[in-house]
């Protein structure tokens, strides 16, 4: 008994010398207290942020699309939608005269040949301060069912606004005006300019440039010219005068005879100048609509039985005194004119493809200068095949 009372006095003893080393004793394998760590309250700002920044990146999913991969195109590549940048207002006091107006530009090819295009959209695009303000509008035989041409042009330009149309709307109304008379007597790409906008209408003005030129000045400054109440702006080429393609005396009693309104009431000058439609500024706004039936009209009081080489006078009577005469510097001289300096259009001096005379044919007229080779992009001949 005495021996139990011993033990029971030493086990109390001893509890009671470790209960204060449970409380101090931070190794005591005793019940402990864990300290917790409360994690830290964001700065309310950055709450902001974030949020508003999950809400931009939302939006931009409703943004439209910029770019697209045509599934026809073999080389894949992306096509811009829209230029944004067209929209951009032009400084240019020589400009287009507006703020949001593309510089349309249209050419017309009877027999294709993409080269000449080519030439044409880089220089055309190379002089211009404002390129993605311009927008091509090449006729081609076979318009827009000819893909392969319009991709091959895209991946040669693959920022620039071009559109490839076909030519039957705008030859139906020409072959309509024309019926029962020998097509011999004219070209479709001489007619052309002045029919386009009546099948087009969105082109309501434009400037023609003839696919065998090569552009050197700023189509701006030319699509800038104040027209005035005239319709259509040309360059005179004074090299050649309307006598040397009309008999006078035929003209003079045409005038004392005739009662048209194409027919000037004023005597008509003997050296007048023949017109270079090479380049054309049109004005479809205020074009008058009697285009054709005077052309018509004078081929068939001239008697003109067959195309006159390079010239064709019923065009330069049809559009007498009707016309605002553009600057020198924009009618077309040959590469190797010594005034091709100052000229800011040159006459292409490549090999091209000829129309047969008959139209069932082509061939490729192979002798050519080297001034052409400064405006042929990069791997064209890879791309448009040699």
């Amino acid at each position: 008994m005495s021996m139990a009372c011993s033990y029971l006095q030493w086990r109390s003893s001893a509890t009671n010398r470790r209960t204060p080393q449970t409380a101090h004793n931070p190794n005591s394998f005793g019940p402990q207290r864990q300290v917790i760590n409360h994690v830290p309250t964001p700065q309310p700002i950055f709450q902001f942020i974030a949020f508003g920044l999950i809400i931009f990146l939302a939006f931009l999913q409703f943004l439209p699309a910029t770019h697209f991969r045509d599934p026809s195109d073999p080389f894949r590549n992306w096509v811009p939608v829209q230029s944004n940048a067209s929209l951009r207002a032009s400084s240019d006091e020589n400009s287009s005269g507006g703020e949001n107006e593309l510089l349309h530009i249209v050419s017309w090819m009877d027999c294709l040949d993409l080269r000449l295009l080519a030439v044409l959209a880089n220089s055309t695009l190379s002089a211009s301060r404002y390129p993605d303000l311009v927008r091509f509008h090449f006729f081609i035989p076979k318009g827009d069912e000819d893909k392969v041409s319009f991709f091959k042009l895209k991946v040669l330009f693959p920022h620039s606004n071009l559109e490839i149309h076909g030519q039957e709307e705008v030859k139906e109304v020409i072959r309509t005006a024309f019926s029962g008379i020998n097509h011999s007597i004219f070209n479709y790409e001489e007619i052309a300019p002045f029919v386009i906008p009546s099948v087009h209408q969105f082109l309501s003005k434009f400037t023609y440039l003839s696919p065998n030129v090569i552009v050197k000045g700023r189509v701006e400054e030319l699509i800038g010219v104040d027209l005035s109440s005239y319709a259509i702006a040309v360059a005179e080429d004074c090299c050649n005068r309307l006598n040397s393609y009309v008999n006078w005396d035929v003209l003079d009693a045409i005038q004392r005879s005739a009662s048209k309104p194409w027919v000037s009431e004023t005597i008509y000058a003997k050296n007048s100048c023949m017109l270079d439609l090479s380049v054309l500024l049109i004005d479809a706004r205020k074009l008058e609509n009697d285009f054709l039936e005077a052309f018509l009209w004078w081929s068939k009081v001239l008697n003109l039985s067959e195309r006159s080489r390079g010239r064709n006078p019923a065009t330069a009577l049809a559009l007498y005194n009707r016309y605002l005469k553009l600057s020198s510097s924009w009618l077309v001289k040959k590469s190797t004119s010594v005034l091709v300096t100052d000229s800011l259009i040159v006459l292409y001096d490549g090999p091209k493809t000829v129309c047969s005379e008959f139209g069932d044919g082509a061939a490729l007229q192979t002798e050519h200068g080297n001034f052409w080779m400064e405006y042929l992009p990069p791997m064209s001949d890879r791309i448009l095949g040699s």
